[in-house]
Order: structure tokens, then C-alpha cells, then sequence
């Protein structure tokens, strides 16, 4: 039937193989009698025009084409006979299908997908045109209340694609244009499926599977069908000559929890079908309630009737140019989300409903998805056509996704309402129905077991104000505002925060991007800036570096390059640390805040705590620590010293004991205590660290009587019984003491049965350790090393290059005045 072989199969089957496309000027095709004979490409499928320029070596993502002024075809070759169903799955954006110069689809929107029975005799040819946005672009339907200048050009507001590729100055022009999601034939077996609609929900204790399953063809509606799932079993009925359901019962099931509260317990579903036995994947069970906390503001989730502080970071996309990524990539960037301690990814109004493979990742991972709809700071269109067109959109993805559990949040989409707010419109004026009523009915009809959002930010008066509902918190970070702000602001939930252009580390800058001087133009070049401002997101860091470690960058930059790089790198993860201990505190109201942004696009210093490379940041680094399920903060109380905040997420009470450690000169210790803790599952506590010592200490230098008595304070959470670190926490009361010395810094290389390490150890307090190898990632990196506590570094492999060689690099701290070699 279709290009590729294959047996008949109940399930659909991709038409991947055989594709071509080819660029023409936009209208100079009516139809494909017209087509040249020259220029075609081999092209993937699922897939879109620029990766099949990349894939020729036609493509340069700095200066990409304009692919959506022209006209772009594909095609393929197909053979079959009777009528057999096609299904597409998005195409971008202005589309036509045809079979053999008949025309049979036009589609106007890459975020629905289309069914086309057709029928074929023998050989034909499938043809997909996507047209220029040209026209559509240059009309104007209606007039808009406000025009934001982040997207260009403003008229995509009518246009049902991705702004991904529209917006100057956040990520490289490189515009959607082709078939992006997979296109397949639906099975040709008299059982073939035509769509399985799985819905999980909890009664008590018990899960409850609800099953709809319709077929391309009817059926016998004699033959018996059973669901089973975790050792229960229930018969299925038919409804009409095409579908089955029925429900299923699972006595006293384990629940689906986020990694970092427990394991995301998923269980294998399976259909038997007369005397043959489908697998239809695994599925999970868990509830979701919003907490708004008692003065009805505020926004928090339960999972499973337990508070989580979710936290992790926006999600832009795998693959800028094909929008998707290949399976394995996904992997790989959901271990690295996972691995960061990261409960939460949050997919912005500016990107693309994500893939299926994605959502079985998160459910896989225990990562819970907050997903916008795609709409971003226009003042969108009401007609009734408009609405139809999303109506259709939404449900099908709210119907695609409704068996994946990782699916927490929906948001009509981002910075709607804060536009409308900054233009001067009051709430009534700046009301959308298709956010305030429209898509939270249907979001209430296909998955009432999800939290609907308005829009992020929104809530209060100033819609991006602090105090109530959702925020986007760029106090600390792009409005330059001091520590004390987070605090001040009282963030409820920020669903967008600390923002930073976040340096890759030695090994990206030198493969990736070709230097490590900040001036180069290939280093401006992918810095995130807004566009008119007359700053960029190098500006915010090294504001920075200057009010936190008292260095001019500029001066730096040119005199010290590697010493601004370290500067630079620490400087955030100094950023992260504090401001997460912070939300996480008892006594905090806030449910969660979510880092902008999770990956980079391209090779640089970037919004990404992940360079475009996967290699994690020292962002990562950080975060990696202030997100782990057992965690001890310390915030400074001025005149009240220190405070210390321990949180226990897991199920299991921490009999646990806390020391301070203070040394001056990095060695010498001036005062040390313990005291036991006892944390109950899910808690959070904070202690005072003058409570601990029992005595006067001014932890914080905050009385001046005399000379600062010492340089850092070490917090150590400690398992009582076996003595095992739990959490670690550092305060330096003046972190502008970078003066650097011989720290007397070790490393061993060590070949184990999982791979390399390296054990360090030194004689004074080092500060933000940073491993450097050019084909090894170190976990943990940009880390406090203390005197007489070796630290265990395990090296990863990056890259086919390191798996033929043993490592080799250097260990920098900021305040070591020489270089560490290793091996």
C-alpha cells in the first residue's frame, strides 16, 4: 500500500520513506502538472523544509531562508487498491493534499491533524503543498487592541501556527514550514484501529480505567474483548459495530507520584481481542488539586492530596528544525531534567503542543507537564471561524494526551493578558472569552483531571504582579533587583523566572561556538535580548558579577577572559542557590517557580540551563542541588543571624543531625555545633543557626565588632545512624573575599566498573569547583569543596571522541590562584 513493505498490521503505519520536496516561488505551482523537473530533495518524514536543507548542507541556522514567503512540495509514491484511510498528523502551515492532481485537502492550521480516505487502483502520487504565509501575513482581519513587539509580524495573530522562528532576538529565524508530525496509513488488517481513547482516574484506593476503542471497519460485534491491566481484568461491550469500551477496576492500586515524591508507578494496559493479545502501552494513577492557600490567591498543586513545590524550567524544543527531536535525544534531555531534580517542565504559549513521545517521557520520568496552548501576547481573533479552528485544535490535543498522567497544567497561553495590562487596558477591557471561557470548557469536558490556567502570568490587578495567582519573576535577574527582593515580592507560583545568558562550559565554547570572547559577533549573536531594549541578557549577568563579587565584567572581559568566565558562570549558580532556598523555606507561600529556559537552540550563552550540546550548565549545576527532595537552605536574617531550612519531601521521616562548621582563612575553625532533627515525611522546618550554637556568633557580620570572624558557614544535613550526607548548605558573609590562594586542591583519577572518577580533596575551602574536560561531563560540578571532605566527581562521556580516550582536563575554583591538572 504505501512506498515502504510491510505486513498488514491493526496499527497505523508511517509513511516515512520515498519523500522529496522541492522550493518554489510562492504561486508559481498551481497545481503538481506544474512542478520543475530539477531541484527535488530528499526529504524526511516526519520532518520540515529546513531539515531537508540541512540535511543537503544547504542550510545555515544563523542566516536560514525565508521559508514561508514561498511555495514547498513534497511527494512520494504510493501503491494499494480499495480505500484506505491516511492520516496527518500537522502540517505547517497553509496546506494542500492531492493525489494525482486532484486536489482533496486544504489546512490552514499546523496544530490539527487531518483523516482522508482515499481511493487507490494500482501506482499513484501523493503530493503536499504548503503555500506562503506571504498573503495571509500581509491582510489584516480586524484590529488588534495592542501590538507586542516580541513576534513579528504582528498579522501572525491570525495565523495558526508556532511563533517559534518570528521572534528576533530570542532564537534563530528558522520558520516551520512542512509535514512535522508523522503521516500514516491506518492499519489494513480487518481489526486495523482506528483510535484508542484511554482515560485513568482514581475511586478510594482503587484505579479506574475508562476504554474506547473504534476500528477503521466494523466488526463482528460477536467477538469477546477484555481490558486487563495489573492482574485485574474486565469484558468490554460493543457499542455499535466499530467500537468497543467498557471500564476496568484496579483494587488497590500504586499510584503514579513525581520523582522527586515518590516513583512514577505506571502499569502495562492489554487488549485481548479474540484469541490475539494487543499491548497498548502503560498507564498511571494519581489526582491533581489547586492549592490557592487561605486568602484564595495563591496557586500550588497536590498531588495525591500532597503539596509539591514544583519546580524545573521552561521547555523550548529538541530540535529547532524539525521541531521534534529523534526519541533518543528526547531521552536524553528529560535523564538531564530528571537528573537536575527538576518535578516540572512548563511548555510556553510560543512553542508547539509537544509530541507523544515526549509525554510518555515525562510520564516514564516522573516530570509533570505544564502546557500552554499556543497563543502568546497577541489580542487574538473571536470570530466564529477562528474559534472553530482552536475548538478543533484543542480537543484533539486534550484527546491525544488524556492518558498520560505527567499532563498537570493547561494555560490559555503566555504574556496575553500581561500585553493588554502594560498597554494600559483595565480587566474588562482586556478580557479574551477564548481564555476565560471558551478553552476552560473544554479543558472542564476532556480532562477534568487537570488544572486550567488563564493565562501566565495573570491574576490581580498587574497581572504579572507577585502576590497572587501566577507570576513570571524577573525581579533578580532582568529588572537587576538585590536578594532582598525575593522576599519582598512574596512570589506565588512563577511560572517564568531568573533569566539569565548562562555561559556554556570551556569544551561548548570551543566546539560549539568558536570562542570565549564576549565580543566576538558569533558570541552576540545567540545572547538572548528583548526586542528594543537597549540591553541584552549579557548585561543582566554581569550586572551581577559586579553587585555580588564587586568586579567590573567589562574590565574582566578583556583583561581576564578566563577569570570573567568563571566569574560569570558562578555567579548564577550563586543566583539559583539563594533564590530557591528562599521559595523552598517553611513559611514561604510560594508553590513553585520554573526556570527560563531549560535548553539552548544553538551554541552560546543562552537562556538554556543546558547548552544546545547537552552539556549542563553551572545553572544546572546549581539547581541540581537546590531542587533535591531532601534539601537544607540558609537564608541571611541580618541582625537574626542565620536560618536554616530543611525540607524532607519523601514519604519517610529523616532522623537526621545537623552541624555548623564556620572557618576563617578557609581552614581554622572559630565555632562548630550540632543538634539532632527529626524531619516527618512531607515537612518542611527551619532552625536558627544561633539555636544550634547556643551562643552569640555573628554568623552574618552583621553587628561589625571588629574584624569579620570568619569567611564561611558549612550546614550539613546528616543521616544519624550511618552518618551519610543528606544536604549541604554554604554562607559567605562577604562574598566579594575573592582573593585567590594556594588551596591546596588534590585530584585522583579513578577507573571504576561504571566509568571514571575523580576524587577531590583540599586543605582550604574552595569555592565553586569547576571541572573542565573537553570530552567528559562532571556530576557534580561548580560545587563548595570543604577541607578534610574528599568530594567523589563521576565523568561521563560526551560524545563518541571520549569513549577512545581517558580523561583529561583541569579543576578551577574562584578563589584558587593556580590551575589543577588531572590525570
Amino acid at each position: 500500500m504505501a512506498a515502504q513493505e510491510g505486513a498488514a498490521t491493526v496499527w497505523p503505519r508511517p509513511l516515512d520513506a520515498g519523500w522529496q520536496c522541492l522550493t518554489t516561488r510562492a504561486g508559481e505551482c498551481a497545481t503538481p502538472a506544474d512542478w520543475p523537473a530539477e531541484g527535488w530533495l530528499a526529504a524526511s518524514v516526519p520532518g520540515t523544509v529546513a531539515a531537508a536543507w540541512r540535511a543537503a548542507g544547504r542550510l545555515d541556522i544563523g542566516h536560514p531562508p525565508a521559508f514561508q514567503q514561498d511555495d514547498h512540495w513534497y511527494r512520494v509514491q504510493i501503491t494499494g487498491h480499495g480505500t484506505q484511510r491516511l492520516r496527518l498528523h500537522g502540517l505547517a502551515t497553509l496546506a494542500e493534499v492531492w493525489l494525482d492532481g486532484e486536489k482533496l485537502l486544504d489546512s490552514d492550521s499546523m496544530f490539527v491533524a487531518h483523516d482522508l480516505d482515499i481511493a487507490l487502483e494500482g501506482h499513484a502520487t501523493l503530493a503536499l503543498c504548503f503555500r506562503s504565509l506571504a498573503p495571509l501575513l500581509a491582510a489584516r482581519r480586524g484590529r488588534a487592541r495592542w501590538r507586542p513587539r516580541l513576534v513579528n509580524p504582528p498579522t501572525l495573530r491570525n495565523v495558526r501556527t508556532t511563533l517559534l522562528g518570528h521572534m528576533p532576538g530570542w532564537c534563530p529565524s528558522v520558520e516551520a514550514v512542512g509535514p512535522w508530525r508523522p503521516i500514516e496509513w491506518l492499519g489494513d488488517a480487518p481489526h486495523a484501529f482506528d483510535t484508542i481513547d484511554v482515560h485513568t482516574s482514581l475511586d478510594g484506593d482503587d484505579g479506574i480505567v475508562s476504554f474506547t476503542l473504534t476500528f477503521v471497519r466494523e466488526q463482528a460485534a460477536t467477538e469477546a474483548a477484555q481490558l486487563s491491566c495489573s492482574g485485574a481484568h474486565a469484558a468490554l461491550a460493543w457499542r455499535d459495530a466499530r467500537t468497543l469500551c467498557g471500564e476496568l477496576r484496579v483494587p488497590g492500586v500504586e499510584r503514579w507520584w513525581p520523582h522527586t515524591h515518590g516513583a512514577p508507578t505506571l502499569h502495562a494496559l492489554s487488549l485481548q481481542l479474540g484469541d490475539e493479545t494487543f499491548d497498548l502501552g502503560r498507564v498511571g494513577f494519581r489526582t491533581i488539586e489547586a492549592d490557592h492557600g487561605d486568602d484564595g490567591n495563591g496557586f500550588a498543586l497536590r498531588i495525591n492530596g500532597t503539596p509539591v513545590f514544583c519546580r524545573g524550567a521552561c521547555w523550548t524544543s529538541a530540535d529547532l528544525v524539525t521541531l521534534a527531536g529523534q526519541p533518543d535525544e528526547l531521552a536524553r534531555w528529560f535523564a538531564l531534567a530528571r537528573d537536575a531534580g527538576m518535578n516540572m517542565l512548563r511548555v510556553g504559549g510560543t512553542m508547539v503542543y509537544e509530541s507523544d513521545v515526549f509525554y510518555r517521557l515525562a510520564d516514564e520520568h516522573g516530570i509533570l507537564i505544564w502546557q500552554d496552548f499556543a497563543f502568546a501576547n497577541f489580542d487574538y481573533p473571536g470570530d466564529d471561524a477562528f474559534l472553530a479552528s482552536v475548538t478543533r485544535e484543542a480537543t484533539q490535543f486534550l484527546a491525544r494526551t488524556r492518558r498520560h498522567v505527567s499532563l498537570a497544567v493547561t494555560c490559555g497561553g503566555s504574556e496575553i493578558d500581561q500585553q493588554a495590562a502594560m498597554f494600559g487596558l483595565t480587566p474588562e477591557q482586556r478580557e479574551q472569552p477564548l481564555f476565560t471561557q471558551h478553552l476552560p470548557a473544554l479543558v472542564a469536558r476532556e480532562r477534568p483531571d487537570i488544572q486550567y490556567v488563564t493565562n501566565s502570568p495573570s491574576g490581580g490587578t498587574w497581572p504579572f504582579g507577585t502576590r497572587s495567582g501566577i507570576t513570571h519573576y524577573y525581579g533578580v535577574s532582568a529588572y537587576q533587583r538585590p536578594m532582598t527582593d525575593v522576599r519582598r515580592s512574596d512570589v506565588r507560583f512563577a511560572a517564568e523566572c531568573l533569566a539569565f545568558a548562562n555561559i556554556p562550559d570551556d569544551a561548548t565554547l570551543h566546539d560549539g561556538l568558536g570562542t570565549i570572547h564576549c565580543h566576538d559577533p558569533r558570541w552576540k549573536a545567540a545572547v538572548p535580548r528583548d526586542p528594543g531594549a537597549g540591553w541584552d541578557f549579557d548585561d543582566v549577568r554581569d550586572h551581577y558579577v559586579q553587585a555580588v563579587y564587586g568586579h567590573e565584567a567589562a574590565r574582566l572581559r578583556y583583561e581576564h577572559p578566563q577569570r570573567f568566565l568563571d566569574l560569570a558562570r558562578a555567579v548564577v549558580a550563586e543566583l539559583m542557590t539563594e533564590v530557591y532556598a528562599e521559595w523552598r523555606r517553611a513559611g514561604s507561600r510560594c508553590g513553585g517557580a520554573l526556570a527560563w529556559q531549560f535548553q539552548d537552540l544553538r551554541p552560546g550563552a543562552g537562556w538554556g540551563v543546558v547548552d544546545s550540546l547537552q552539556r549542563p550548565k553551572s545553572a544546572w549545576h546549581a539547581l541540581a542541588q537546590a531542587f533535591k527532595p531532601v534539601h537544607l537552605g540558609i537564608t541571611d536574617e541580618g541582625l537574626n543571624g542565620l536560618d536554616l531550612h530543611m525540607v524532607n519531601e519523601t514519604a519517610q521521616p529523616l532522623d537526621a543531625t545537623i552541624e555548623l562548621l564556620c572557618l576563617r582563612d578557609g581552614a581554622v575553625k572559630v565555632a562548630e555545633a550540632s543538634r539532632a532533627i527529626e524531619l516527618a515525611p512531607r515537612s518542611a522546618r527551619t532552625v536558627s543557626a544561633a539555636d544550634c550554637l547556643g551562643r552569640f556568633f555573628d554568623f552574618t557580620h552583621a553587628y561589625r565588632f571588629g574584624p569579620r570572624p570568619h569567611d564561611v558557614t558549612i550546614a550539613t544535613l546528616r543521616d544519624r545512624t550511618s552518618g551519610a550526607m543528606l544536604a549541604e548548605a554554604f554562607h559567605l558573609p562577604e562574598k566579594r573575599a575573592l582573593e585567590r590562594h594556594d588551596l591546596g586542591i588534590t585530584a585522583k583519577l579513578e577507573a571504576t566498573p561504571e566509568g571514571w572518577q575523580l576524587v577531590l580533596q583540599t586543605q582550604r575551602f574552595a569555592r565553586y569547583v569547576y571541572v573542565a574536560d573537553a570530552h567528559y561531563v562532571a556530576s557534580p560540578n561548580w560545587f563548595h569543596l570543604v577541607p578534610g571532605r574528599p568530594r567523589t566527581v563521576a565523568l561521563a562521556p560526551h560524545g563518541e571522541t571520549a569513549r577512545r580516550a581517558p580523561p583529561e582536563g583541569e579543576i578551577r575554583a574562584i578563589n584558587a590562584s593556580a590551575t589543577v591538572f588531572y590525570p
